[in-house]
């Protein structure tokens, strides 16, 4: 008999958020976290799957994007080269279940506010100074590796915020740099002997069919303030549970 691994009202749920999170070049980790949280996943499925989808919708993106050549690599290449090595450090990194709620909670309370702030391309591209770049990027990373959340969705903000790249050109960015963390992080939780989930597969087919649709929006037109702003109900309301799960059963 043919038997879901997981409920199909959460595939679906991925499916949306792979739509509306690769539309604007992200691969979707807090979404994925949020839907799951929503459906009452364990801790320990969550990481691993989310990094797993991360990787397989921003190979798709990154593929989408190549005719355009929208990466700018003076500033793309510095931040990766210390966000992956930190993401493996993060990976490797066995959390507890209350732990890991709280802080993946709080890091889908900011996304959420970073949705709500109206971001916009500056008029004037300007390269940011190595050290900033590096710090960034060594935060994010080791953040990336120990939620499972690529870095992204506070990656891009910070992009358009303070001029560094377009608007297209940030959705490259956040690609290049989920995919190259969401594989240094499932490494380094995978050498760790942490346990992988099953039916993952599942998970992963749902996030890769909705990334089809997305990666076409993307590569033709840039995120719309009301996705934004719907994208942000749905991770505050995982957030809210997260931690509430965290602090009524420690």
């Amino acid at each position: 008999m043919f038997v879901l691994a997981y409920d199909y009202w959460l595939l679906l749920a991925i499916l949306a958020m792979a739509v509306l999170y690769s539309s604007v070049g992200h691969g979707g980790a807090s979404g994925y976290l949020a839907a799951m949280a929503l459906w009452g996943l364990a801790p320990e499925t969550m990481r691993p799957a989310a990094l797993a989808m991360n990787i397989v919708v921003t190979c798709w993106l990154l593929y989408r994007f190549k005719p355009y050549q929208l990466m700018p690599h003076k500033l793309f290449w510095p931040l990766v080269l210390v966000s992956a090595p930190m993401a493996f450090v993060g990976g490797m990194i066995s959390i507890d279940a209350a732990a890991y709620r709280l802080l993946v909670g709080g890091l889908l309370l900011v996304a959420a506010v970073r949705m709500l702030m109206v971001t916009r391309a500056a008029e004037e591209i300007k390269q940011p100074t190595v050290n900033i770049i590096l710090l960034l990027g060594a935060v994010l990373g080791l953040a990336s590796g120990l939620t499972g959340i690529g870095g992204g969705i506070f990656l891009s903000p910070i992009l358009l915020i303070f001029g560094w790249c377009s608007m297209r050109q940030s959705a490259a960015v956040a690609a290049g740099f989920i995919l190259l963390n969401s594989v240094a992080g499932l490494a380094g939780y995978l050498v760790s002997d942490q346990l992988w989930p099953t039916g993952t597969g599942w998970l992963l087919i749902a996030a890769f069919t909705g990334c089809l649709l997305g990666a076409e929006l993307a590569s033709h037109r840039a995120s719309s303030l009301t996705l934004q702003k719907l994208l942000a109900l749905v991770l505050i309301i995982a957030s809210l549970k997260m931690v509430y799960t965290a602090l009524a059963y420690p």
